[in-house]
């Protein structure tokens, strides 16, 4: 009977031990949730609207306006503006602020009478095939790249239903313009800018340096084909950094002979579809040609160019695109003067201001 009881008390011992083990032992977690686990995607655009929700249908004029970047830049939008006939002006940007992208539509808005100014800001390029986002582009009457980071553009639009958008604006004879980085993609020949700015001391003195990103064939108007563009000219000294560029697209084979356009900050060029380049605002612009390739243009040497011809237009000269003339009548006339490169340095030749 004894060994039986001591049985039974060593039984309940092991019993009680087992129940305060399992009372201690904490209950495995639930499993997340598919959404608890699954974070919240940041947009890749963003839209802003103001002035009537419902679409015109207002007929635009056809124009385009190359802004060379500054704050001030009124003559420009009041061309695009008027050329919108009323309709939608829609700015595409990428990055921004939403304080920022609510003030540009509330100033270009304040200018003119529009039936809307709208802001589409990209934060990628898996927004560049939203059908959405197409249908907005394709009902805008005018487009307006703003000023930021090029490389963005390219990176976020080129080879997109964007572009292609972009490209029916353009076919349509919608107005279209762009100022500093906007106006850096409107040629057929881009300063991409995908590692970073390049200055022209650096890029005269390794036309092949790893900075001087080129590109091509982004969108297609008509009146610049065979041309790029450069941005707050004179203030940021980017002469240099233009010859390099004509001298690489010679010298790759993307053209036999390349046009520029560089405008200066606060200024613009307002094209019509004639031809006709008109500047406004504050400071010249310029319009350059080069027909030869250059005598020496590779790595990590010097660029050896000559024969980069330069007309330069003050604010309210006129140059036609067509003809390569300028108007030598008004009091806007411009002038023309040479460009070489030689031993990284820049030369002129007939010109009585320098470079600039």
């Amino acid at each position: 009977m004894a060994v039986l009881g001591w049985m039974a008390v060593l039984g309940w011992m092991a019993t009680l031990l087992a129940c305060r083990a399992a009372a201690q032992t904490p209950a495995p977690a639930a499993a997340p949730t598919a959404r608890a686990a699954a974070a919240p995607e940041p947009p890749t655009w963003k839209y802003f609207r103001i002035g009537n929700a419902a679409d015109s249908n207002a007929t635009p004029l056809a124009g385009y306006a190359l802004m060379g970047g500054g704050a001030r830049q009124e003559p420009a939008f009041r061309y695009l503006c008027t050329h919108t006939n009323g309709g939608d002006f829609l700015i595409l940007r990428a990055n921004t602020d939403d304080a920022d992208a609510r003030q540009e539509n509330e100033e270009i808005k304040a200018l003119c009478p529009l039936n809307s100014v709208a802001t589409i800001v990209f934060a990628g390029r898996d927004a560049s095939d939203d059908p959405k986002l197409l249908a907005i582009i394709d009902h805008a009457q005018t487009i307006f790249f703003a000023g930021g980071d090029q490389s963005n553009y390219v990176r976020f639009w080129q080879d997109t239903p964007v572009q292609d958008a972009l490209n029916r604006h353009i076919a349509a004879g919608k107005p279209i313009g762009g100022s500093s980085a906007g106006l850096a993609i409107l040629g057929e020949f881009v300063f991409s800018s995908m590692i970073d700015t390049i200055h022209s001391p650096e890029a005269l003195a390794d036309p092949y340096g790893n900075k001087v990103t080129l590109s091509r064939n982004f969108l297609r108007i008509p009146l610049l084909g065979g041309v790029i563009t450069d941005t707050h000219f004179a203030k940021r000294d980017r002469m240099g950094r233009l010859v390099v560029f004509l001298a690489r697209i010679l010298q790759d084979g993307w053209a036999d002979s390349v046009a520029a356009i560089a405008v200066e900050e606060n200024a613009a060029v307002l094209l019509g579809p004639d031809g006709l380049a008109t500047v406004v605002g504050e400071g010249p612009a310029y319009f350059l040609e080069a027909k030869s390739k250059p005598t020496v243009c590779r790595a990590r040497t010097a660029l050896q160019f000559d024969g980069v011809k330069v007309h330069r237009v003050p604010a309210g000269g006129i140059y036609n695109l067509t003809s390569g003339m300028g108007d030598e009548t008004g009091p806007g006339r411009g002038d023309d003067y040479e460009v070489s490169a030689e031993n990284g340095k820049l030369k002129t030749s007939g010109s009585d201001h320098g470079v600039y």
